[in-house]
């Protein structure tokens, strides 16, 4: 795990003191090396950078840039099955030198070109000089767990891990895209491949770049995607053996999370996707497993679950106890960390279990992706309910059904709930059957746009951005699933574990991201996933091969803080410094008097949607330390 930047420059020589300066940004990734190197050729300069948390082979032989034949790499991530793909090549005739991932990139690039990737299981962002073809590659692993921001303008092309990279170097211009903003107050994180700055963009899941130094120009492929399997039919395995098949590959990857040459932990929080890794892992590898919890004093306290799966699994575990204030004080840090506007308030609570898992181990295993995976989050239940709903109602979709309930709405105050229901209706019945899953799901986790209109000047709201063509699926909720593992997953989860582990120096690795789940997973008959009345179902049957049901019989929860209570009360100050009329207005986005408006309704408790206000303060934090 490891921080990585570069610089090339068609125009003139890469400055080595740039090179120093942006790769010093992201100390906090890689604090154990950091080397710089500068290539020539007769098209550009090329500067490559890297800030190395050591993980896989210590030696100093393993740091990077490195160097193999006519190829030049820097790589954030791990390759599980390096050493598999490794035996592979040595019967092709390739010599190896290291115990390292990195190495065996480089070669298998060599053999296979970008198809490289099709036999990599892991997390990566790497980025490949090939000297002989004067071209640079750049590659993200499948789902977007590891980060990669770009900047082309002015004949310079500049990367980074981070945002704060592209902005330590003196020619990035910080133009705030109106775009990646509308976005940002929708969803609450701005989703790629935009940034939240113009000229700005972050490489896509499962794609790779091809920049031609001899022309300039920039090409882009997608090698893998979501969407592909969940079009496939459906599996005709029986649930039994479609159960026991994911069970070995849940072992398989949960295995591979481990290979590592320092202390491996697990985040546990009792809940069923933590418990299953650690189940796992506890059961099939020796020693004893760390497992890490943060309990709190307030809000959503997990702590007490998490101990007795613990105890039960016979884990070393550790458990803190964090106050208000220890969490409350972690909140001016989150802009720098997270680099863009973030209204994810459980990256307080992940922040403070990586502080937590850092003092003993290098590298802990988060369980992301469950719900995506198996449909466990609530929300897919309330959409099966509504779809089904509107499927009796067909007659509901006529242009005087609509005009009514828009001249309703009119006499409804802009942000009341009724008012919020009624234009998201009329919103569905605009749009195709088949679309409906996706605009109806997308409605539920987004701003209302009648929020939005009354919240920001002269930004247009982003409208149904996220459709999936519902008849290529084979039913309702694998729409929304896939938009989930595509957007959500993405976008806010697995940004909120990357920058939250990375802040202590901890790498954060994603069992149940694993590629082969997913492919697997799509291709389930959705009975066995929600059955009407238990979600993830399959996962849950696993969980109690290990776990007995009885233990893990209580209502999901979550990582939550009363972060809104604090807001009005010891955090109140917040509001008053970012706030205030003339803080909004050196922003020059907001429509101020309705800001106010809404923090009166805040204070009062009679604010419908309070996590406006989160988003609000969020981003005012965000352009006070980045941009004012």
């Amino acid at each position: 795990m490891c921080g990585i930047c570069g610089i090339i420059k068609f125009n003139g020589i890469v400055d080595p003191i740039d090179l120093s300066n942006m790769i010093g940004t992201l100390s906090h990734r890689g604090p154990d090396n950091t080397s710089i190197s500068i290539l020539k050729n007769e098209k550009a300069s090329i500067g490559f950078a890297h800030a190395r948390l050591s993980i896989i082979d210590l030696s100093e032989e393993a740091n990077q840039p490195m160097v193999y034949s006519k190829y030049h790499i820097v790589f954030n991530g791990e390759i599980y099955n390096f050493r598999e793909i490794r035996d592979e090549l040595i019967k092709f005739g390739h010599k190896f030198i290291l115990d390292s991932d990195t190495e065996v990139i480089l070669h298998a690039f060599e053999e296979w070109g970008t198809k490289c990737v099709d036999h990599f299981i892991g997390m990566f962002v790497f980025v490949i000089y090939d000297a002989d073809h004067n071209k640079v590659y750049f590659f993200r692993d499948r789902a977007g767990i590891k980060p990669l921001f770009y900047y082309f303008k002015n004949d310079m092309l500049i990367f980074g891990s981070e945002l704060k990279v592209l902005m330590a170097h003196p020619e990035f211009k910080k133009e705030i895209n109106s775009a990646s903003v509308g976005l940002y107050f929708k969803f609450g994180f701005v989703p790629s491949p935009l940034s939240i700055f113009k000229d700005t963009y972050k490489l896509n899941p499962g794609s790779f770049a091809t920049l031609s130094l001899n022309n300039k120009e920039i090409s882009y492929e997608k090698y893998w995607s979501v969407e592909t399997f969940y079009n496939k039919s459906k599996s005709p395995k029986k649930y039994e053996e479609a159960r026991e098949e994911l069970h070995n590959l849940l072992i398989s990857s949960c295995e591979y999370r481990m290979v590592a040459d320092v202390p491996v932990g697990v985040f546990l929080s009792g809940g069923y996707d933590s418990t299953a890794v650690a189940a796992i892992l506890a059961k099939n590898n020796r020693g004893k497993l760390k497992t890490f919890t943060i309990g709190f004093e307030e809000g959503n306290n997990e702590a007490p679950f998490a101990k007795e799966i613990a105890e039960f699994l016979g884990t070393e575990h550790t458990e803190f106890i964090c106050t208000t204030k220890e969490a409350q004080d972690l909140i001016p840090d989150l802009p720098y960390y997270y680099d863009e506007p973030f209204a994810d308030s459980s990256a307080i609570p992940t922040m403070l279990v990586s502080k937590l898992a850092k003092k003993h181990v290098t590298v802990a295993l988060s369980a992301d992706a469950g719900d995506e995976l198996f449909c466990g989050y609530n929300g897919y239940r309330s959409i099966d309910r509504n779809i089904k709903t509107l499927a009796k109602f067909s007659w509901l979709n006529d242009r005087v059904t609509s005009f009514i309930l828009a001249s309703l709405s009119i006499f409804l105050k802009r942000e009341s709930f009724l008012s919020h229901k009624i234009n998201s209706l009329i919103s569905i019945l605009k749009v195709k059957g088949e679309q409906r899953v996706s605009v109806l799901h997308e409605q539920m986790q987004s701003l209302s746009s009648n929020t939005f209109k009354g919240l920001l000047r002269n930004i247009d709201y982003p409208e149904n951005v996220l459709v999936e063509n519902g008849s290529l699926f084979n039913d309702s909720l694998s729409v929304a699933m896939a938009i989930d593992y595509k957007n959500y997953l993405q976008n806010d989860i697995l940004t909120k574990v990357d920058r939250a582990t990375m802040s202590a120096s901890l790498e954060g690795r994603e069992p149940f991201v694993d590629h082969r789940i997913l492919e697997f997973s799509a291709q389930l008959p959705i009975e066995y996933k929600f059955d009407g009345i238990q979600t993830k179902r399959i996962l849950k049957d696993i969980v109690h091969k290990y776990i007995p049901k009885a233990m893990m019989d209580r209502p999901k929860t979550g990582f939550s803080l009363p972060i809104y209570s604090w807001l009005r009360d010891d955090l109140s100050f917040l509001l008053e410094e970012y706030l205030n009329d003339k803080a909004l207005e050196e922003t020059g986005i907001f429509n101020i008097s309705y800001v106010d408006s809404l923090l009166v309704q805040f204070k009062n408790r009679k604010l419908h949607d309070e996590s406006i206000i989160w988003k609000i303060l969020q981003f005012q934090m965000w352009f006070k330390l980045w941009i004012h």
